[in-house]
Order: structure tokens, then sequence, then C-alpha cells
């Protein structure tokens, strides 16, 4: 069985030699890169699994990085590194095609569960239902990561189109918050939560074409996905 590929970038090389180490001990392969301009190369060379961004890098930042590896793949998680933890710097990675955050300082053992969950939400979603699914006046195709209506298509990042896939499953009915966050990112902490906001605002951007169409928040429980016929 092949190991997982990891393209890891960090210019901090004492962070980054004890990270790669550690995950290469835990049977990843690990190709470590310290410039921003080298990253589109080795990417290109390695075809990795998943991608590990960190954000303050020499020559191009982790978001312009993350700009460039979505155009050579849509669907490769990726999640940035970074001390930055101001709303608008989520939102700014989540426009860029992050997947997922991890704030410095962070454990080996926090980095390798969002590692994992990363590929096995990636797999679940490559292999779930290949037919579109109907949501309101949209078509949503789950595997190409694609929101389609009137013959356009909005390409989705993974997060998503993992997190609109359990609002489809669930038209018309009530989600659990707590539910939701287990199934995405694995623990419901306030991070995580933050960041399920900031996608549920964006997939109501998405859906805002279609006025009979709503995601409503119900406090303490979670949301109602209302699609009209």
């Amino acid at each position: 069985m092949s190991k997982t590929k990891i393209l890891y970038v960090e210019d901090e090389p004492f962070l980054g030699r004890i990270v790669k180490e550690s995950l290469e001990v835990r049977d990843f392969e690990v190709r470590m890169v310290t410039d921003g301009k080298l990253v589109q190369s080795v990417f290109e060379e390695l075809h990795p699994d998943i991608c590990v961004l960190d954000v303050m890098l020499p020559n191009k930042d982790g978001y312009a990085i993350a700009q460039d590896i979505r155009k050579l793949n849509a669907t490769i998680p990726i999640i940035f590194v970074t001390a930055k933890t101001q709303t608008e710097d989520l939102i700014k990675g989540f426009e860029v095609g992050g997947n997922d955050y991890l704030r410095k300082p962070f454990s080996m053992e926090e980095l390798i569960v969002r590692v994992n969950n990363l590929l096995q939400l990636t797999q679940k979603l490559s292999s779930g239902p290949k037919e579109s699914i109907a949501i309101g006046k949209f078509e949503f195709a789950p595997q190409r990561y694609e929101l389609r209506k009137d013959g356009k298509a909005k390409k989705l990042s993974h997060r998503e189109a993992v997190l609109l896939q359990i609002l489809a499953e669930n038209q018309n009915a009530n989600i659990d918050r707590k539910a939701m966050l287990m199934r995405v990112w694995g623990d419901d902490s306030f991070f995580n939560s933050r960041n399920l906001d900031v996608y549920i605002t964006k997939l109501r951007e998405y859906l805002r074409e279609d006025s009979s169409i709503e995601i409503i928040t119900i406090k303490g429980v979670g949301y109602h996905f209302a699609v009209g016929n």
C-alpha cells in the first residue's frame, strides 16, 4: 500500500524539520518546501494527496499558493497553518480554496487528526452518489464539486461540497450543529464552530439566487434547510 503524500510548505527550518520528521515516523511521505515560488513545480512533480501550507512565506504567500494549486487540482485538500486567527483571514483562506485552518502553535496529534479527517472526507465524497442532487432550482454534483443553475456551474471547495451534501440529504429537516461539526471536522471546538459559520454564510450566498431556499439558524439546535417546491 502506497504512503499518503503530503506537500508541506513552511519557511521556519526548526519547526519544519520537527513536523516533517514526526509525520514521516507516522508513515506519511512528506516533501517540504521553504520558498513559496518553488511550490508549484514540486506539486506537479509529487502529485500529493494533501497540502499543508504556512501562510507567511517568502516570495509567495500561502493564499497565492493555494490559488495556484486550485488551478491544477480543484479537489485536493488544503490545510493552512498560521498564527492568523481573525475572521477576515479565515474567510480569505476559504475563498482561495482552503479546506481547514490550524493555528500555531499546534500539536502533532491535532495536525494528524485534521489530515486524516480531510483525507477520509475526500474519499467519502468521491465514493458517494454519482448522480446530481436537486436542490430547488439548483443541481448539485457532489463528485464534481459543482453547483449548477441555468447552465452555469459554480465550483465548490471540498468543505463547501461536504456541507452542502449534508444539507442536501436533509432538505426541509432540522440538522444538529454538533453532528455537522463532528462529521466534517471530527470535533466541535470553538474554532471549528467559527469555521462552520463562515461556510454557512458562503453557502447562503451561493444559494440566494433561488428565493425558495433558506438555511435557517435554530438557536441551540443547528439549522433547518428549507427548500420550496
